[in-house]
């Protein structure tokens, strides 16, 4: 009997330690679950926010869906560069990979776009010459002291916005629209094809905005490559007097897309599409540093895209001089525009920026080529942290652990000791990471992804890297014939001479439309010497 009542109570005991453990287990579960479930939460809340910023207008147009049509993939003959290098009347011929059904939204099959078409756009789109309820058949003319008497214009309204553009431009269809403008595409009836217009309302409210875009202009105005978006037209201020221009329109080449929205549809990328798009974006890059510019946005949105594999680089608003500091970078940061810009260029974003090194170069700009090459291989970010401090433990994680004798280039003492508290953890080779991608493309993301920016490749090696064999040739690869001079900085630019500047860039393709100088205002000769030569 005694026996029996011992027995039970070990069966009641170990019951009781075996609920226990399974509590104990329930409850680590729980943890861990609702740990995974907020940082789902917080991905969920990411992407919304890197949508939503892929979805706003940046200074020149990023498609939506609508435009996406399809990618040629580049022919695997071996001798198709050498015969044909990437030019613009040269586009890759070969079969046409259509984009999913899902992707596109019921999307229509189109036939190929011409091979020299490079406005093309979606003929699935019903698309009137004209908008049709909020069209405003009204023209204005002014003094031609402030306007040319013969330029004609109408006016129509997008999303709550009243466009005023030249007559020569009739409405498409609206692109995009966000913080800093809004994007429609349009008939350009004397050039005989379609463009990209930028309205920019209030764009001188902001200065630190409204700095951004002169800086845009100019540069853009200074290039001249076929991987850069150019800048066609611009519309002349509606507007007597410097004090009072307002919007500020700009003509572009129409793209259909960006690289950000084909990496994540259902797209197939071959090998040979990536090689060409990363081709095409260090072709860019040697150009712009041949000009002593940074371009330091360097992200796929950024990349403009049409369906013959076509790539142009965007929005130069964060560009800067090759003897760029750290501390303008300080300076700036009362800007709104580069306070939101951060979370989504981070990941992008070369170590030496992130370690408030006080000065940086070109590396800063292979470093983010480096990161687009990891994401177009992947199909997803490379180095997605949350902030700052996870983005660099990110880079040791994936990329190694810096030794001490490669933080020279670190001048922050903090930084430094950061850097050594960061755990020493096995990195797994970065062909195990992208197990599909070849040899060669992985000898290349290695050297553009050294974290010591002296060790990291330039763009000049870069494309003379036995991946691009199939494309390289230094005569198709141009360099600008001179430097951008980024001296028009240096002084103060308050709102006024903000528009007196912007208004001059617009002199320049619109000579007869200069306004009449506001008090104490005064105009450079070369805005005045093109006004008089026009009416000489």
């Amino acid at each position: 009997m005694l026996k029996a009542s011992t027995d039970t109570n070990r069966n009641i005991i170990s019951s009781k330690s075996q609920a226990a453990k399974e509590k104990k287990v329930n409850s680590k579960f729980a943890t861990k679950f609702n740990l995974w479930k907020s940082s789902v939460k917080k991905k969920a809340s990411i992407e919304k926010q890197i949508k939503k910023e892929t979805m706003s207008a940046p200074m020149y147009p990023n498609s939506d869906n609508r435009a996406i049509r399809r990618a040629r993939p580049i022919p695997e003959s071996s001798n198709y560069a050498r015969t044909r290098m990437p030019s613009k009347n040269m586009k890759p011929e070969a079969r046409v990979v259509q984009y999913s059904e899902d992707m596109l939204n019921g999307f229509q099959k189109m036939k190929p776009a011409a091979a020299d078409d490079h406005t093309a756009e979606t003929s699935s789109q019903t698309l009137s010459t004209r908008p049709t309820s909020t069209f405003d058949d009204t023209t204005s003319t002014f003094s031609e002291q402030s306007m040319d008497a013969n330029y004609a214009h109408h006016s129509f309204k997008v999303d709550k916005h009243t466009f005023t553009v030249d007559r020569r431009y009739s409405y498409l269809r609206t692109i995009g629209s966000g913080a800093y403008g809004v994007v429609i595409s349009a008939e350009d009836h004397d050039a005989q094809s379609k463009v990209a217009i930028k309205m920019v309302p209030k764009a001188f409210h902001d200065e630190i905005d409204a700095k951004r875009i002169l800086r845009e202009i100019k540069l853009l105005k200074h290039f001249n490559h076929r991987n850069i978006i150019s800048i066609q037209d611009m519309m002349p201020p509606l507007a007597r007097q410097v004090e009072d221009f307002r919007d500020v329109y700009i003509v572009t080449d129409l793209m259909e897309t960006d690289l950000h929205r084909i990496i994540y549809s259902k797209q197939n990328l071959s090998m040979d599409h990536v090689q060409y798009f990363l081709y095409q974006i260090l072709c860019a890059v040697k150009y712009m540093h041949s000009a002593n510019v940074l371009h330091r946005d360097l992200k796929p949105s950024n990349l403009l895209v049409n369906s013959n594999c076509d790539l142009k680089v965007c929005d130069f608003g964060l560009a800067r001089g090759v003897t760029a500091t750290h501390d303008e970078d300080v300076n700036n940061r009362r800007s709104s525009l580069l306070l939101t810009e951060y979370v989504v260029t981070r990941w992008y974003r070369a170590p030496e920026i992130m370690l408030a090194c006080h000065e940086y170069s070109k590396p800063i700009d292979m470093w983010s080529v480096g990161c687009i090459f990891a994401e177009l291989l992947g199909r997803k970010p490379f180095l997605s942290g949350d902030d700052y401090i996870e983005q660099l433990t990110l880079i040791t994680e994936k990329l190694g652990k810096i030794s001490e004798r490669d933080m020279d280039f670190v001048t922050s003492s903090k930084a430094k000791n950061f850097l050594r508290k960061l755990p020493d953890k096995p990195v797994i080779p970065l062909a195990h990471q992208f197990p599909k991608a070849s040899k060669l493309a992985i000898d290349l993301l290695e050297r553009m992804l050294q974290i010591h920016p002296r060790k990291r490749i330039n763009v000049e090696d870069a494309l003379k890297h036995p991946f691009f064999a199939p494309y390289h040739n230094e005569e198709d690869e141009p360099t600008a014939p001179t430097p951008f001079d980024f001296s028009f900085e240096d002084e103060k630019l308050h709102r006024v001479r903000l528009q007196e500047l912007i208004w001059q860039e617009v002199g320049d393709f619109r000579p007869t439309c200069l306004p009449v100088p506001g008090k104490n205002r005064t105009f450079s000769s070369r805005s005045m010497h093109a006004h008089r030569l026009y009416h000489a």
